[in-house]
């Protein structure tokens, strides 16, 4: 069973800091890369959570309600989904669709407030921008240009 929780360092450290291959860190951040990200900001603006299966962590993404959405989106109650990334172990298992899929009533449930999800993903990311499609997100045109090129800007109205 796949579920979403918000990260809990000394339950879920160990089992988030998987390595992702080169081409892997072309399109997203490890996550401890986010974490580290997180941490510097000044802001309590992003919000690390960790995709269990079975209760045992296996994916990472990071929930971000910072200024960074505005690149996306002028909708003040979206929060950016960044960083997402499977355990390569698990990978093509389906985890980051299902995932992704729990996302809307993950955010509904601890931000009331929130009525978009947006994100970013890199146009050569041929998979993960399928797995988004598939879990309901809009890709209406919009791009961007992002550390590793083009993006489709995509989102998803809650």
């Amino acid at each position: 069973m796949i579920s979403l929780v918000f990260f809990k360092p000394e339950e879920h450290l160990s089992g988030v800091s998987y390595s992702l291959d080169e081409n892997q860190l072309r399109f997203t951040a490890s996550a401890n890369q986010a974490l580290q990200s997180i941490e510097a900001r000044e802001d309590d603006d992003a919000f690390p959570i960790t995709i269990l299966v079975n209760n045992i962590p296996a994916g990472f993404f990071v929930l971000d309600f910072g200024n960074d959405k505005f690149e996306l989106t002028e909708n003040e109650n979206s929060v950016l989904v960044r960083s997402l990334s499977v355990n390569p172990e698990l990978q093509g298992k389906g985890i980051g669709k299902a995932a992704m899929l729990q996302v809307d009533d993950f955010v509904r449930k601890n931000f009331k407030d929130c009525d978009e999800i947006v994100l970013a993903v890199n146009q050569k990311n041929d998979s993960a921008y399928h797995i988004y499609l598939k879990a309901g997100y809009i890709y209406d045109g919009k791009t961007r240009i992002g550390r590793s090129g083009p993006q489709y800007l995509m989102y998803k109205k809650i």
